[in-house]
């Protein structure tokens, strides 16, 4: 069948590669390059499978700036553009998904749309109403950045905001792709799928920031955290995972999704959701105070993206830093080879590891890479794992 995908992100793109080894999938972008890359088998995002894929595979996939081309005949038209939340004003910024809802109501055809963009709880009903279109679904993605087609390909899970033939349809789809062959799948409202979204990100974020005031605690009181971390994480009911202490949880989807969650709180009794948000603030605040207490002259941000293997920059917890310390007056100089600009945030971008190396007195990386050993004097990293 003619499956379109809107929106060439991580989540995107991964789910175009996915449905088109065994559909005809249109992937509908706003940018020129990135659709050019795209139909030349390139991939315009760093992920190692989707690279592989478009450049190995044989996939039934075009990319398009023409969402009229892109939508007419799909059965499916799966949205995955990006929405952000906007602090100031308290809400999800959904335009971008409302955008090609209209888009297709305006065409008049007859398909079903499939949100996969986080969405605020009631989002779907909402504008199911607003626009007229009863066939609407949402069912979230649970992709990491960098390895977005991987857990495509084995999910954890898969739900699907609909109890319909359309639904157990797409979750079909979904599971056709993988290679994956026993994929736990749950249907149900696409209002309880939208929470399942928000409530599951928000509790990865509580486990950062639990980790981290952990850390945070060991470091003051001059303890070893790793030991802690190790002896805490041995109750099999806690797990040996996600507890790698870091400058804070980051990226495309803990900060917007805990504080979406957060305003979906309204008028419901609650303190732990409330602390999740302000505790990163709080890590942050500390690590910045912690590099000012070491009296540097110029700090040095070793990579924007503070994960291995990526390329993206978007909402990482450095940022927060970086304001801080420049707030502060303090010479703030940058390595980040993957950047386009000479700049971010007023500073200096130096793509020479050597030539930054030795302009900063302190340097501030989120995670250890193999290259800051030989300045190993320089870093402050709360890396203890040396993983993700």
């Amino acid at each position: 069948m003619k499956i379109a995908v809107a929106g060439t992100g991580y989540v995107g793109l991964s789910l175009a590669v996915l449905l088109s080894q065994k559909n005809e999938v249109m992937a509908l972008d706003v940018i020129q390059e990135k659709v050019d890359l795209i139909n030349k088998g390139k991939s315009p995002i760093k992920d190692k499978e989707i690279e592989d894929f478009l450049e190995n595979k044989d996939l039934n996939l075009k990319a398009t700036l023409n969402h009229k081309e892109a939508f007419k005949g799909a059965k499916y038209i799966i949205i995955c553009t990006p929405t952000n939340y906007d602090d100031v004003e308290n809400y999800f910024d959904t335009s971008s998904v409302e955008d090609v809802i209209q888009k297709v109501v305006e065409m008049k055809i007859d398909t079903t749309i499939v949100i996969k963009s986080t969405i605020p709880v009631g989002f779907v009903e909402k504008v199911k109403k607003k626009y007229n279109f009863e066939n609407i679904m949402f069912s979230p993605e649970f992709l990491r950045e960098g390895k977005a087609l991987y857990d495509n390909l084995y999910p954890s899970r898969i739900i699907v905001g609909e109890k319909s033939e359309s639904a157990r349809e797409f979750a079909n789809l979904l599971k056709e792709g993988a290679l994956k062959e026993e994929i736990p799948t749950k249907f149900m409202s696409s209002t309880e799928a939208e929470a399942v979204k928000l409530f599951s990100n928000t509790y990865l974020a509580l486990r950062v920031a639990y980790f981290n005031e952990l850390d945070t605690y060991a470091e003051i009181k001059h303890l070893d955290a790793k030991d802690i971390i190790d002896g805490v994480c041995l109750d099999p009911r806690i797990g040996n995972y996600y507890n790698n202490p870091s400058f804070g949880y980051g990226g495309y989807c803990l900060p917007k999704d805990s504080k979406q969650l957060l305003a979906n709180y309204e008028g419901v009794p609650q303190d732990l959701i409330k602390a999740v948000v302000k505790a990163n603030k709080t890590r942050k605040r500390y690590i910045t105070q912690t590099i000012m207490d070491k009296d540097p002259d110029t700090v040095g941000i070793y990579r924007l993206t503070m994960k291995k293997d990526s390329d993206n920059f978007r909402q990482s917890a450095i940022q927060g830093i970086i304001e801080r310390l420049k707030s502060e007056e303090y010479n703030v100089v940058i390595y980040e080879p993957t950047a386009k600009t000479e700049e971010f945030l007023g500073c200096k971008i130096i793509k020479d590891f050597k030539d930054f190396a030795s302009k900063s007195d302190v340097i501030l990386a989120n995670r250890f890479e193999d290259e800051l050993a030989e300045v190993k004097n320089k870093v402050y990293t709360r890396d203890l794992y040396m993983k993700d």
